[in-house]
């Protein structure tokens, strides 16, 4: 005891007052005391002030933020039933005053009908008007903007840095406009580029679970810097890695460029399974679902209808494989699907190529 008495007493000694004397220990002790209480007292305040502007940044952008109902068609598990209706569930936001809604593609790419579910409950109908799975951003085109609805800022994603506070909100199981809040944990370059555009995402501890899909990343502004669009979990459920894809990408994809839709989800068969279904060639895209009024059933695309496994792979089978579009011929090459993609968008008919039932037919597009 005596020893910890001497050390504590050689530590206020040092204490000086505003003239450069030295101060009693008593003086020091009720000095650092008032110091320490003012200090605490302060961050007392500053915690409610925090608290609230997180809840004034979220009253703000919630009128913004959108759950997006889908109908989708998908085969029965029996092939003799044909196709059944399901519903989905995603999340949106509002990104223009005339209805423009950003969303993940992978909630509305194959859609048969789509409507978006505001704040106040009041639903409307939407088209896709833009898609790009391979970034999995997608554009909406509401039939009519209901009263009171709020666009949000399209803010620049290169801003926010590794550490900054970001929030999310969106439609985890259906819950709508629940808010989750973290940090952009990091920035990850997907090495691939799409139509000339780098794809990147955002990183994120802000809880993401099922539904959260298309809805927004905002940051400490209220601008939007990302569009939620899968996590990393072994269990299934939020292990705390979330991602979105960022603002600076949606916005090149889908308002920079001229919007593309094919309705059409594919799956890439190369090497052993393109041989498993005897396609004549390296590469070929085999059809697994086709959206009512696309521009793919336009042209008479069949999706497939079978499911079966392949190694470890679950896939539908019986559809229409693409081998070709305007004489592009099917590769596990971005570069190839950019060409395609821009044959497809551009004026007048396109011929596609696929192998139907073992025979080579061609379609054309409307």
């Amino acid at each position: 005891m005596p020893e910890h008495r001497d050390v504590a007493l050689t530590a206020a000694s040092r204490g000086l007052n505003s003239s450069g004397t030295h101060l009693t220990t008593g003086t020091y002790i009720m000095q650092t005391i008032s110091k320490f209480g003012l200090a605490l007292i302060a961050g007392l305040m500053a915690m409610p002030l925090h608290a609230q502007k997180l809840r004034d940044q979220f009253r703000a952008a919630s009128p913004s933020v959108v759950i997006v109902h889908t109908i989708e068609r998908t085969s029965s598990p029996t092939p003799d039933d044909g196709f059944l209706g399901a519903s989905g569930i995603g999340s949106g936001v509002l990104i223009s005053p005339d209805g423009k809604v950003l969303t993940a593609a992978h909630v509305v790419q194959t859609a048969d009908r789509v409507a978006v579910e505001f704040a106040n409950g009041m639903s409307v109908p939407a088209r896709v008007i833009a898609s790009e799975p391979r970034a999995d951003v997608a554009l909406l085109q509401l039939q009519r903007v209901p009263p009171g609805a709020v666009a949000a800022r399209l803010a620049d994603s290169d801003s926010v840095q590794v550490g900054d506070d970001v929030f999310i909100i969106g439609a985890p199981y259906g819950l709508g406009h629940s808010l989750s809040v973290g940090h952009l944990s990091g920035r990850h370059d997907m090495r691939r580029t799409v139509r000339g555009v780098p794809v990147e995402v955002l990183q994120t501890d802000a809880a993401v679970n099922m539904g959260n899909s298309g809805g927004p990343m905002f940051n400490t502004t209220g601008g939007v810097v990302g569009i939620v669009s899968q996590i990393l979990s072994q269990s299934g459920g939020f292990e705390g890695i979330g991602f979105a894809v960022s603002s600076k990408v949606a916005r090149e994809l889908l308002l920079s460029q001229q919007p593309f839709w094919s309705g059409v989800d594919g799956y890439l068969l190369t090497d052993a399974l393109a041989r498993a279904f005897n396609i004549p060639q390296p590469a070929g895209l085999l059809i697994q679902h086709v959206a009512e009024g696309s521009p793919a059933a336009g042209m008479g695309l069949r999706a497939s209808t079978m499911r079966v496994t392949i190694g470890d792979e679950l896939l539908l089978a019986g559809g229409d494989i693409v081998l070709s579009v305007a004489g592009i011929v099917v590769a596990d090459d971005d570069a190839v699907f950019d060409r395609m993609q821009r044959a497809l968008a551009g004026p007048g008919a396109v011929e596609v190529t696929v192998l139907r039932a073992g025979r080579v037919a061609t379609l054309k597009t409307r």
